[in-house]
């Protein structure tokens, strides 16, 4: 493996431990409310619609704020390429404040009330603003790694691949590169899950500033590839 794969493959995992870490986080610290893939919120909708409990109006707000955040990810990323700029790491910069702001706003705050007030409310956007921007990341920028926030398309392509090496169909070299794709990103997220979870028991809000400094590192790793 190159060097630049290397670099490559420690950025995805590095952003697939984030996304597991956060969403975990955030959905056991506001009740319920999916950051990294929003589409979760809409079966938590109807759930609670039935059974008139609380945290609708948060949900029902992440999607366009989610939309929105990966709008402006890519504006920005198509200024900085316009002017010659490779925008990874700004992009990354700018994650790594907003998670930053996740967590200071989610410790002044507290304790934050209804899942519906404006406190949790304003908290919980912040997070999916940052996933958001991770999202956008992904598709705009590092598209040819694997997803690193929403792991059903890798656990699926994973299945099919291992299925296809036990029965010896297929090109077994893309076979191959595929899987080191994907498997990675997909123990990074549940570890990432497993951290989050533990940590926001732990640490309440603070906890947020574990990505934000995972993301800082990246920044480095990603800063070395271009100088390579």
């Amino acid at each position: 493996m190159s060097a630049r794969a290397e670099r490559d493959a420690l950025i995805g995992v590095g952003l697939a431990f984030t996304a597991g870490f956060v969403d975990a986080a955030t959905f056991i610290a506001l009740t319920g409310l999916f950051t990294a893939h929003v589409t979760g919120n809409f079966v938590l909708i109807g759930a609670e619609l039935v059974s008139t409990s609380s945290g609708v109006l948060a949900k029902l707000l992440a999607l366009p704020v989610f939309v929105l955040a990966v709008a402006l990810t890519r504006l920005i990323a198509l200024g900085l390429e316009r002017g010659g700029s490779a925008p990874l790491q700004p992009l990354l910069a700018i994650e790594a404040a907003v998670l930053s702001a996740f967590a200071l706003a989610g410790v002044v705050l507290a304790p934050l009330g209804s899942p519906d007030g404006a406190k949790a409310i304003s908290v919980g956007m912040l997070g999916v603003a940052a996933m958001g921007i991770q999202n956008g990341i992904g598709r705009v920028v590092i598209g040819h790694l694997a997803a690193t926030t929403v792991m059903t398309v890798n656990v699926s392509q994973a299945v099919i691949d291992l299925t296809d090496r036990f029965c010896g169909v297929g090109d077994q070299t893309q076979i191959g590169a595929r899987l080191r794709r994907t498997l990675p990103a997909v123990l990074a997220f549940a570890i990432g899950a497993l951290a989050g979870a533990f940590a926001v028991a732990a640490m309440s809000f603070w906890c947020m500033l574990v990505p934000a400094f995972i993301l800082i590192g990246l920044m480095i790793i990603s800063g070395r590839t271009l100088r390579s």
